[in-house]
């Protein structure tokens, strides 16, 4: 009988390679999908990884559908819009089931957006207008719900303000906000890739912490006193966002703009993408890291102006 492997898509990218590590670490044949045409430098880390590399046209269904026979689980780690999310996942969604694999993953990787309300934030919305085709796919699909990249706090994810030694926020000082490790998340999605019995939503949090505790933990970590301070209500930074949207106009669209990143805050900081209840514990193996274990092992944001 042909070795059962875990085909992974997205696998070149940061949070796909580190998937492709943990998977590899746990025992698993992994073959990783990459585009026709890739530069080789792109797939020498998954080859000395230990990765079965293949190429594939991803708007090919004949193609996905060759390469993910014998799959015991196709996870996707692509990143991008609509054309992405949507265009190209629905091609692999759908060559999974063409070959009989019997579970998908799908690239969601954020807070909860299935308890927000539609239009108010697009790449939540790219995620939910996916989850209902994949719902309709006659396949077992698994949503991995991570809340913020704990690794995006610093020039991504600008709350923390090293200059004043503050930490911004909207609203309330003491609103949870979820955060994990790209390490974390690729592990616990490792995990789930090999678990027959993984659920329709996962939901996990390498930590949760307010604004204040963030402020703490600096303070902890930098040997500098943080506090918290407010921004302004949740319903300024609401009414804030349409207008950076115009400012950025007709420049190229990125994954990630200054706007987006506002809606995923405000979804964060008014808790509607809250992450409960939580799965951590699920595969007891795996170990958390927390804000402050983060930023006392090199990742303080701003150190060099906190001198």
């Amino acid at each position: 009988m042909t070795e059962r492997f875990v085909l992974l898509a997205g696998a070149t990218g940061d949070l796909g390679g580190r998937i492709a590590e943990a998977l590899i670490n746990s025992g698993a044949s992994v073959r990783a999908l990459v585009r026709t045409g890739s530069r080789p430098a792109a797939t020498s880390r998954l080859r000395q990884l230990g990765a079965d590399v293949v190429t594939a046209d991803l708007s090919d269904l004949d193609d996905l559908t060759a390469v993910s026979t014998g799959a015991s689980c196709v996870v996707s780690a692509l990143s991008g819009l609509r054309e992405v999310i949507l265009d190209t996942q629905s091609v692999l969604l759908d060559a999974a089931v063409r070959a009989g694999a019997p579970r998908f993953i799908s690239s969601d990787y954020s807070s909860d957006y299935t308890k927000t309300e539609p239009g108010h934030n697009r790449n939540f919305d790219l995620r939910r207008e996916f989850a209902g085709r994949a719902d309709r796919a006659a396949i077992r699909v698994t949503s991995i719900l991570n809340g913020a990249f704990m690794d995006m706090l610093g020039a991504e994810m600008p709350i923390i303000q090293p200059p004043i030694r503050r930490v911004l926020y909207w609203g309330s000082p003491d609103q949870p906000l979820d955060f994990t490790t790209r390490d974390n998340t690729a592990a616990y999605t490792a995990a789930a890739a090999l678990d027959d019995t993984a659920p329709r939503i996962l939901r996990v949090a390498g930590d949760t912490v307010s604004a204040r505790e963030l402020a703490d933990a600096m303070t902890t970590a930098s040997g500098h006193r943080y506090r918290a301070q407010w921004a302004g209500s949740t319903g300024l930074l609401r009414a804030m966002i349409p207008a950076v949207k115009r400012l950025a106009g007709d420049r190229p669209d990125p994954v990630f703009p200054a706007w987006q990143g506002m809606q995923y805050s405000l979804d964060m900081y008014t808790g509607d993408a809250r992450l409960e209840p939580l799965d951590n514990n699920r595969y007891p193996n795996l170990t958390w890291t927390t804000v402050l274990d983060r930023f006392r092992n090199g990742h303080l944001p701003g150190a060099a102006a906190s001198h």
